[in-house]
């Protein structure tokens, strides 16, 4: 059974054709050392941004670009707010950007720490928000994107099996049990409607329930 469930797992991963203009942003945050989301994960991504018809996005960890060019190829007139405490990771993902033919007006980068500029960032504003960085502050990270998605919007967490601890009841590790309380919590919340994928290394989704 093992087995049967490492091939079902294999072929989501590799069944995923990723797009010429992401494939190059992958091997650039590869070259990078800014680890890019499974292509998997990406087009999970971009589904639930065209299924939702996002038109206003936020991310939280711009790596090389390559989790952006994922959601904007789901919502290609959204404008995409992107947040990364690495200038060098802000650079190459704006390079990313501008050989996909993306226009500067569907892009924002913002250079800070996510929890300097989150508190600062507008309520209720944003159809999806996507988090990607520093997971020792998951959880921060999480309350911040619930407080900025809209009535309907959905907070998007890759990574949130880590590695594969977070299924394993002997990790202990903070990370690790910050993701799976995060995960356990979020499931009994009457404030989101909670999914877990896992595909790639878990994509986390919660979306707000309208008031």
């Amino acid at each position: 059974m093992v087995s049967e469930h490492a091939a079902i797992w294999k072929f989501a991963q590799e069944s995923v054709v990723e797009p010429e203009h992401i494939a190059r942003a992958r091997q650039h945050a590869l070259e990078l050392g800014a680890e890019p989301i499974a292509a998997s994960v990406g087009s999970q991504i971009a589904v639930l941004a065209a299924a939702s018809g996002a038109r206003s996005i936020v991310e939280i960890g711009t790596g090389a670009g390559v989790s952006g060019l994922w959601l904007l190829h789901g919502a290609p007139n959204a404008v995409l707010t992107t947040i990364d405490s690495e200038p060098e990771h802000l650079a190459v993902a704006r390079q990313a950007f501008h050989d996909a033919r993306i226009p500067l007006a569907r892009t924002r980068f913002i250079t800070g720490r996510a929890a300097s500029v989150l508190p600062r960032m507008n309520e209720a504003s944003y159809d999806l928000v996507l988090i990607d960085a520093d997971r020792e502050n998951v959880i921060e990270y999480v309350e911040h994107g619930l407080r900025l998605a809209r009535a309907g919007g959905t907070v998007l967490v890759p990574r949130a099996l880590h590695d594969g601890r977070v299924a394993d009841p002997v990790q202990r590790d903070d990370v690790t049990r910050a993701l799976r309380s995060l995960i356990q919590e979020t499931q009994r919340s009457p404030a989101v409607i909670a999914a877990l994928s896992i595909v790639g290394d878990g994509l986390l989704q919660l979306t707000k329930v309208t008031a």
